[in-house]
């Protein structure tokens, strides 16, 4: 088994929480977690790479292990998630890297891509959105209602998405059989979202998630341009990102594998080995 280290670093005066695993001279791989969870997510996947690669999974500030300051403190936008996810690569030393994204991951690693192409070595999406065909309607418009107009009125109907029932209805949905799927899940991650204060960097994160769409023209020509190879494993039967979001990739990267897998979002949680196969297939083509 493969040592998996847990490392806290300071960036840009913030805490920032990740673990670490694997030869620092191997090809680097970077895993960045969705809503609500943390690097938590990847406990399992994290050792089945750490043979081949240098792994790097963080948690995004207000999530996980790392600081949550309050709203008043830090202005919790994708941008400022991403300029700290920087950082801290730049911190490793990391010149080159695959990105594996799923959820919030996903605009957060769009960023990183944006900003630094020449460093991105492999794209690999987990129910992690990048085109306007993704959005489960049925999910998302009290988000983009919120965002538009936050108050009274709009408010409670995001409010409720970190309420225990709706944490773990994101783990169980979609998956053929819920009893493989760790209750220990959702309670970690109902824990870490109800400490005090936690509750507005969260909706300050649902404010800004419509500026997450306009960078989508701008990835899609990154993908269109720079060849990287994508790989796109999806639980085809996520209500929050459905799987045509997975398929749009394909409309754009030159060297693209899509696997639709019987699941939801947190597929991990219940087709790791299925997941952890297509991926250590793919970055062993890509990367060699």
């Amino acid at each position: 088994m493969n040592s998996v280290h847990h490392r806290t670093t300071t960036v840009e005066g913030h805490e920032i929480f990740y673990r670490e695993a694997g030869p620092i001279d191997a090809p680097a791989i970077v895993l960045l977690h969705g809503y609500p969870t943390s690097s938590f997510m990847f406990r399992e996947l994290i050792p089945l790479l750490a043979g081949e690669y240098h792994v790097i999974a963080p948690d995004h500030l207000g999530f996980g292990r790392s600081a949550v300051p309050g709203v008043e403190e830090f202005d919790y936008t994708f941008d400022a998630l991403a300029e700290l996810t920087d950082g801290l690569l730049d911190q490793l030393g990391l010149d080159s890297y695959a990105l594996y994204v799923q959820d919030y991951g996903a605009p957060i690693g769009w960023r990183l891509a944006l900003k630094h192409p020449e460093r991105i070595s492999a794209v690999v999406t987990q129910n992690g959105n990048g085109y306007e065909e993704g959005f489960v309607e049925s999910f998302w418009a009290d988000v983009w209602a919120y965002a538009a107009n936050p108050g009274p009125e709009t408010e409670p109907a995001v409010r409720a998405a970190l309420s225990h029932d709706a944490i773990r209805w994101q783990y169980v949905h979609g998956v053929p059989d819920p009893s493989v799927v760790s209750p220990d899940t959702w309670e970690h991650d109902f824990a870490l979202v109800s400490r005090e204060g936690n509750d507005e960097v969260q909706l300050a994160l649902f404010r800004d998630y419509p500026n997450n769409r306009p960078l989508y023209p701008l990835l899609h020509e990154f993908l269109r341009t720079s060849g990287v190879p994508v790989l796109a494993v999806w639980g085809r039967n996520d209500e929050i990102f459905g799987p045509d979001g997975a398929r749009a990739f394909a409309h754009d990267a030159e060297d693209v594998e899509v696997h639709l897998i019987d699941g939801g979002h947190f597929l991990l949680e219940s087709q790791l080995d299925v997941v952890a196969g297509y991926l250590r297939g793919f970055l062993g083509r890509v990367l060699g």
